[in-house]
């Protein structure tokens, strides 16, 4: 929340920040000064050249009608016009000029005065604004009673008869324009009229339009930090909730715990809100799975120790030989059934975990299964039975998984298969691809499938077996761990019966889909 809001306003800061900086505002502003002053000048500096010689050949200029020039041109206006001799002497000054029509005010001190807090505010602010406003670097403005034209260097410039422009600077910081016309006649320089401008006008339009973007920096500032608090609560809130709900499923004993969905978000938030949920849910599922895989193998075992068990306490109970030797024969049997047991169960185990860690990578399953059908050809298989199967070519059926379990779910199913089938019986395997899936057909010759255990045949410890094996040769987790890899590598796994037009079972038949890994 507090980085979101500092982003949005530290933004906004600049924003304004860059906005207070109104030098080239001012300068736009001076100059358009300037320019109105210097038509003004050149106008009184025209009138005096013509009004206030004395004849075409004068050589200086005529006081008493010169003054009355400048009062009547430059008193109506805040200017003040000082007009200046060839020889650099001052010769009129308009702030002395008016008499009874110009009233000359200063305000004084007031001793003992303290200022507001409000006008104190009001300084604060103005002085951190004008912070924003650089100032030129210019000379100091002079303004004193006897000046020359050699205090300006702008008049003396004006002497040469060329028109000068001078920013200047008073004590309390404000700008001064200054104008030096020369005064002509006939080309013929008789003085230099002067003419300077405040600028407090100017200041106070920047000083404006400076409070103006204050107003609205704070009516902006105000908005982003409530717009950055919506959109804080936005996405901050339901974070915390999900983090809240996480820790109580963390620390959740003998309870189940569930985390909110935001259903009615179609955002980032929604879409880890149902990812979290859907991740609960199968935490919790595999926890339901490790505490049913921990009851199916108590239940395994205790079976093979009760008939232990039972053939222990009944040899200690008889004397006959030839039963002795046969409940030795179950101990052994009942040994060997649980070492595999612990085996298979081992390898189930194992298998959750290197599916977890296990990098998934290409795999082309035609390859794989030209290796596989070369060994079993190579090695005799019982009976007399056969594998069938066509050599595919490289790089038509490719997927991505981890290769040995994979390759332990192929021979897995053609062992079932080859168990299955009769004497001098086939078992056929075939490639496909369809539907950007590789299908992968496993088919006997065998009894088939039960009625209804087109499913069962995946649950753990279901074992329907041929009854030409030994019972418990098999611990019925070979199927299950092939279903659990398939899933895991994002295919499916069917069981089923084949059957001729008359509805014989011919036999059974696997099939394994496996999207297509490019």
């Amino acid at each position: 929340m507090t980085r979101i809001m500092a982003v949005n306003v530290m933004a906004l800061v600049i924003l304004v920040g860059s906005v207070l900086y109104l030098n080239q505002f001012q300068r736009n502003l001076i100059e358009a000064e300037v320019e109105s002053l210097t038509i003004q000048a050149e106008i009184i500096a025209g009138a005096l050249g013509e009004g206030a010689s004395v004849g075409p050949e004068s050589t200086e200029i005529d006081i008493a009608p010169a003054r009355g020039i400048i009062t009547r041109l430059v008193s109506p206006t805040e200017n003040r016009a000082r007009l200046f001799a060839p020889n650099g002497g001052l010769l009129a000054d308009s702030q002395f000029l008016a008499g009874d029509k110009r009233l000359v005010e200063e305000r004084l001190e007031n001793i003992g005065y303290r200022a507001g807090f409000r006008e104190r505010i009001t300084e604060s602010l103005h002085a951190f604004l004008d912070s924003f406003t650089r100032q030129p670097d210019v000379p100091p403005s002079i303004d004193r009673p006897s000046v020359r034209a050699s205090d300006f260097l702008e008049v003396s410039t004006a002497l040469e008869g060329e028109l000068t422009t001078q920013l200047r600077v008073r004590e309390d910081g404000n700008l001064v324009i200054n104008i030096a016309v020369p005064v002509q006649r006939f080309r013929r320089v008789l003085g230099v009229m002067l003419l300077t401008a405040q600028t407090e006008n100017i200041q106070k339009i920047v000083r404006a339009e400076q409070m103006l973007t204050v107003k609205i920096f704070l009516g902006t500032l105000i908005f982003t930090i409530f717009l950055s608090f919506f959109l804080g609560r936005t996405l901050v809130r339901p974070i915390r909730v999900l983090a809240r709900a996480a820790e109580r499923v963390r620390r959740g004993i003998g309870q189940e715990e569930r985390i909110p969905e935001f259903a009615e978000r179609m955002d980032e938030i929604g879409d880890l809100s149902r990812s979290l949920s859907d991740m609960t849910s199968a935490l919790y599922r595999q926890i339901d799975g490790v505490e049913r895989f921990a009851a199916d193998v108590a239940h395994e075992i205790k079976n093979p120790l009760s008939s232990m068990r039972s053939a222990l306490e009944t040899i200690q109970m008889t004397d006959k030989p030839e039963v002795q030797q046969k409940l030795f024969g179950i101990l052994e049997d009942d040994v060997k059934r649980i070492d595999r047991l612990i085996t298979d169960i081992s390898d189930a185990s194992r298998v959750d975990a290197e599916l977890t860690r296990g990098k998934m990578a290409r795999i082309d399953l035609g390859v794989m299964l030209n290796m596989l059908a070369d060994a079993y050809h190579t090695t005799a298989c019982k009976d007399g039975t056969q594998l069938e199967y066509s050599e595919q070519e490289a790089d038509v059926f490719v997927v991505k998984g981890i290769e040995s379990r994979l390759g332990q779910v192929w021979r897995n199913l053609i062992d079932n298969a080859l168990s299955f089938s009769p004497e001098s019986g086939t078992v056929f395997v075939s490639l496909s691809n369809k539907d950007r899936f590789v299908i992968l057909t496993v088919e006997d010759e065998g009894p088939g499938l039960p009625e209804g255990a087109e499913n069962k045949v995946f649950k753990r410890f279901y074992s329907e077996r041929p009854n030409s094996e030994e019972f418990g040769s098999h611990s019925g987790l070979g199927l299950s761990i092939c279903k659990q890899v398939i899933e895991a590598h994002g295919g499916q796994i069917f069981a089923e019966n084949r059957m001729n037009e008359e509805g014989s079972v011919l036999g059974a038949c696997f099939r394994v889909r496996l999207p297509i890994g490019l």
